[in-house]
């Protein structure tokens, strides 16, 4: 069954574009991920899902469910985290807990006590008194704390330090397992690549690229760092190449056999072959259009 279905998914705001023909399906008990730099339409593409903002053409369900007609059905089954969370001024952070708690009819008590425990938050302060980081977890612990079947997560970690950040994917990661789906949007690229399973790469509103994590990262070229002295000038396939002093640093994606003889003949000291990253390819799917690199 499909976690999130969309149609030809289309949302303009008058004549700009928000998205375009968006075609994309979420497996139940999935951990997806939506890759796109600020600007790509991820955040156009979740409140149109989560019923904050009206499609201008287009269809889209979650669970089954049309995101229009079946909206309070939907938001019940479902926990959103936005990128940036605002709270009534002059509440504690325990009134905030409880209320989002209330708002679902739900007793969270225990559960949001865990999570606050995990993440280190401190319930008795005010929210005005929240660093934007501290903010943030009381909107995790709001979003998670009903146990929801879906988690739709807008670029969920920024303000969160390295170690919350690790707090934070472990409890995700555990959700996940127990049969929680996991819509993840990030422009954060280590993020999709540890978490994920699939992911869809958005630009300009459009989606250019959905598979597998594994088969987005899959590319022929090497990431080539060399030490020492050595004539690249006559080896075709070189990109992205970075010089400073010694020392070369390129995206290869030529005759192998040809660099080993042109390394060969140079005087290398140090020489490091590696699969370029995620956040490599994606830059090439942006600069590119996605063909193969």
């Amino acid at each position: 069954m499909e976690a999130i279905k969309t149609v030809k998914l289309t949302k303009y705001y008058g004549k700009s574009r928000g998205i375009v023909d968006l075609d994309l399906t979420v497996n139940k008990g999935e951990f997806f991920g939506f890759i796109g730099p600020n600007g790509a339409g991820k955040s156009t593409t979740i409140r149109t899902l989560l019923g904050l903002i009206t499609p201008t053409e287009g269809s889209a369900q979650i669970f089954g469910l049309d995101i229009i007609r079946d909206k309070k059905k939907i938001l019940q089954r479902i926990g959103y985290l936005p990128s940036e969370a605002a709270f009534y001024s002059g509440m504690k952070v325990k009134d905030v807990i409880k209320l989002s708690a209330n708002l679902r009819k739900k007793d969270c008590t225990a559960e949001a006590k865990l999570l606050c425990e995990r993440l280190q938050l401190d319930i008795t302060r005010k929210v005005e008194e929240l660093s934007f980081g501290n903010k943030k977890k009381v909107a995790i612990v709001c979003a998670l704390q009903h146990r929801p079947e879906l988690l739709i997560l807008d670029e969920p970690t920024g303000g969160l330090d390295p170690l919350m950040q690790k707090e934070f994917f472990d409890i995700l990661q555990e959700r996940n397992k127990g049969g929680a789906t996991v819509f993840l949007s990030s422009h954060v690229l280590s993020e999709i690549q540890h978490n994920c399973t699939r992911a869809a790469i958005i630009r300009d509103g459009r989606i250019i690229a959905c598979d597998s994590v594994e088969a987005l990262s899959k590319t022929n070229a090497k990431r080539i760092s060399i030490h020492g002295k050595v004539k690249l000038e006559m080896l075709d396939g070189i990109r992205d190449r970075k010089d400073s002093g010694d020392s070369v640093n390129f995206l290869f994606s030529g005759d192998m056999n040809h660099l080993m003889k042109t390394l060969a003949a140079g005087q290398i000291t140090d020489l490091t072959i590696t699969e370029p990253d995620l956040e490599e390819i994606f830059l090439h799917y942006y600069e590119k259009g996605g063909d193969t690199i």
